[in-house]
């Protein structure tokens, strides 16, 4: 698929956006990701496709400049891309009530593509803010699978809720004649 440059760049603003908060996020071991607030964002506004590449080039640059283990979590992040995209062309994210719904479907699906990852590539630990919580699980003898998934929907959950709610907060306040110019946007608003 073909974007035009108003995409790409908003794409690309997108993408250092998820970069800067992700490795925020990483450094001060926060038990959120907010590191997909770009992806929601341009799925919102310019359609899956364009969700979905934001949210794979995000972790695969993130990974080459920062933090290898990002990189790892790209179809995570790839599928939130995807599925805000596919919500918001029907309308999921036309008010606060549907968005948090997405939010809420956004991370359901995307635990069920980072628990795999999470266990079999990192054994259950990946620095981030959760695996104190998967530790605190596998601890009271729960497996390491169910802890990991208890632990990453749990968080996941409240971070894509959140994440949905900045984006759809942004996306409504910005002039009309900006979002004019992303013909998904004005279709899903419709």
């Amino acid at each position: 698929m073909k974007f035009d440059t108003r995409t790409l760049v908003l794409m690309a603003i997108a993408i250092v956006i998820n970069v800067v908060v992700g490795q925020l996020a990483v450094w001060v071991k926060l038990p959120l990701y907010v590191d997909a607030v770009g992806t929601v964002l341009v799925a919102i506004l310019a359609g899956p496709i364009a969700g979905a590449a934001t949210g794979a080039l995000t972790n695969l640059i993130w990974g080459l400049v920062s933090d290898p283990v990002a990189a790892a979590f790209f179809p995570v992040s790839l599928v939130v891309g995807l599925v805000a995209g596919i919500m918001a062309r029907y309308g999921w994210f036309r008010t606060i009530g549907k968005t948090v719904v997405s939010g809420v479907v956004i991370g359901l699906i995307s635990t069920i593509v980072a628990v795999p990852i999470i266990v079999y590539m990192f054994g259950g630990v990946t620095g981030a803010g959760t695996d104190f919580a998967t530790a605190y699980f596998v601890a009271v003898g729960h497996e390491l699978i169910k802890s990991v998934a208890v632990a990453n929907l749990a968080t996941n959950l409240v971070d894509k809720i959140l994440t949905c709610i900045i984006a759809w907060i942004i996306a409504s306040r910005m002039p009309g004649r900006f979002t004019a110019s992303f013909p998904f946007y004005q279709k899903a608003n419709a």
